[in-house]
């Protein structure tokens, strides 16, 4: 649970209850894709149990879930069927289709075949600190937190959010740390980073299962290439990759952890309570380590009173969606 974080401050101007939140995703449960639709979205149960609640709280953490189904037709098919067709065509009147009508025919090949694709199913954990006043989402790219969020917004009313901006860049801390060799309080640096020059020839170093206590990564670092990415352990307890754009990836819950805990303390409650437990505690420390957050006129940072009523979405990001999935 939870192996990527991308990192939002709620608007102090949206204070929903739980069973505001259940009644408002309610409207938009996820249905699967009809014969011709080519993507559906909505929210499931995260527990994983049919006609379940839609939003959870354990231990005042609330867990949300959102699903995503996208039926594609493979471009190689799509182009090959609508050659075929045009040929037809043109040996039929004598006259070979034109772009716009090739565009067209596309069109209506496609919705041929779609009753016939294959669709492929992801979903995505939000996870909502109603005291902290933050969100979370576990996605491993940016372009895909932004649809749960354009969701949110759309479904919540009132609801906004912004992401967590610091004071210090996390490539201005990570080059420091790496330079130093002194990380900030409770972490450690781990074996795996990249560096990306910002010149254009765009080089990128990248380190994996390596030391990073040496002259090579400084000097690196001296000629120009920052570091994009770094490997950390918080507190023996939690190792993660901090990325440039403050994003949380291949979260690690370390045995400590789990000690004392049984088999039969599995499940959903278990997981999520272990989860959040550890990590409400570790990104207060990570932001007091980036300088604490930044001010902002509509946000109040973490640990101190609200400075206004709402925020505005934080959309449109420069990171590639990737892959559906």
């Amino acid at each position: 649970m939870f192996k990527n974080l991308i990192i939002y401050r709620l608007g102090e101007g949206w204070t929903a209850s739980l069973e505001q939140v259940e009644a408002a995703l309610d409207k938009a449960r996820y249905v699967e894709c009809g014969a011709s639709q080519e993507k559906s979205t909505g929210w499931i149960e995260p527990r994983g149990e049919a006609h379940g609640p839609l939003v959870e709280s354990v231990g005042g953490q609330w867990i949300l879930k959102f699903m995503i189904e996208v039926k594609a037709v493979p471009g190689s098919v799509l182009n090959r069927k609508a050659k075929e067709r045009a040929t037809q065509i043109e040996q039929t009147t004598g006259r070979k289709p034109g772009k716009k009508e090739i565009k067209e025919i596309k069109e209506e090949v496609k919705h041929t075949l779609l009753p016939m694709a294959f669709s492929k199913q992801g979903s995505v954990l939000v996870w909502i600190d109603p005291n902290a006043r933050l969100m979370l989402i576990d996605a491993s790219s940016q372009g895909r937190a932004d649809e749960v969020v354009t969701a949110l917004v759309k479904e919540l009313e009132g609801f906004a959010v912004a992401l967590v901006d610091t004071q210090i860049s996390p490539v201005a801390a990570m080059a420091d740390w790496l330079t130093t060799q002194e990380p900030p309080a409770g972490f450690n640096i781990d074996q795996e980073c990249e560096l990306k020059a910002s010149d254009e020839s765009k080089a990128v170093v990248r380190y994996a299962r390596h030391p990073l206590d040496n002259d090579e990564v400084k000097q690196h670092i001296a000629q120009g290439k920052l570091p994009t990415k770094l490997a950390l352990t918080w507190d023996d307890r939690v190792s993660f990759m901090l990325t440039e754009g403050m994003q949380v990836k291949k979260v690690s819950f370390q045995d400590v952890v789990f000690e004392g805990k049984s088999a039969d303390d599995g499940g959903f409650d278990a997981d999520v309570a272990i989860a959040t437990g550890e990590l409400v505690q570790l990104l207060p420390d990570l932001i007091l380590a980036l300088g604490g957050e930044a001010v902002r006129p509509s946000l109040a940072p973490m640990g101190e009173a609200p400075v206004a009523a709402s925020v505005a979405p934080a959309l449109g990001a420069d990171d590639d969606e990737g892959p559906p999935f």
